[in-house]
Order: C-alpha cells, then structure tokens, then sequence
C-alpha cells in the first residue's frame, strides 16, 4: 500500500501563491497517474489537475493558467503550484495517485490539506 503525505497548506491573502507537495511513501509503479483534487464545504471532490507519467497535464478549467502541475520521479513527489489565489481556491486541497495492473486501476489518497484563501 502507498502512502501519500501532502505538505504545503495554510493560509494566503488574495492574490498570493502557495506550492503544494505530495510525497509518496516508495517507488511508485512507472505507469501512472498523479493528481490534485480539491474539496470545500458542501461541494464534492473535483479535480484540480493530474499529470500522467508521461509528463501528460490538464487542468480545470477553473485554475488554468494559475496553477501548475509537476512531478520529481526520483523523489516520488508531485506539485501544485499555485498562484493568483482566489477565495474561491479555499478548500483542503487531496493528493491522488493511480496506478495500473494489467486491466485493474488503483486509487490512493492522502489525508488532504487545508489552503485557505482570505480576501
């Protein structure tokens, strides 16, 4: 079982920027998917943004060309650099990783964050 432990989160006023890392706990399978999803109180998880391994990215309409998604395969680390924050970006902010087996997909998740953003 992987874990995966996000770090990065608090609070910013309007305007400012934030990264946000998400570190799995071992090597991590080469074919996978790794993403940022966000939830806020009384709304259901979306994505944020997701990167494949092959450094393959999109984004929520939302947060394009604000936020920037990367990956450090040899530290098994992803980030969310965010910029340009918006009240509306308050939310704990959930670190996923999918990985395949043949035809079976798997989905782990952190514990999620808290980025709260203040006018």
């Amino acid at each position: 079982q992987v874990q995966l432990v996000e770090s990065g989160g608090g609070s910013v006023q309007a305007g400012g920027s934030r990264r946000l890392s998400c570190a799995a706990s071992r090597n991590i399978p080469s074919i996978n998917e790794l993403g940022w999803y966000r939830q806020a109180p009384g709304t259901s998880r979306e994505l944020v943004a997701r990167i494949t391994n092959r450094v393959t990215a999109d984004y929520a309409d939302s947060v394009k060309g604000r936020f920037t998604i990367s990956r450090n395969n040899a530290k098994n680390t992803v980030y969310l650099q965010m910029t340009s924050l918006k009240p509306e970006d308050t939310a704990v902010y959930y670190c996923n990783l999918v990985t395949w087996v043949i035809a079976t997909s798997y989905s782990h998740w952190g514990q999620g964050t808290q980025v709260t953003v203040s006018s």
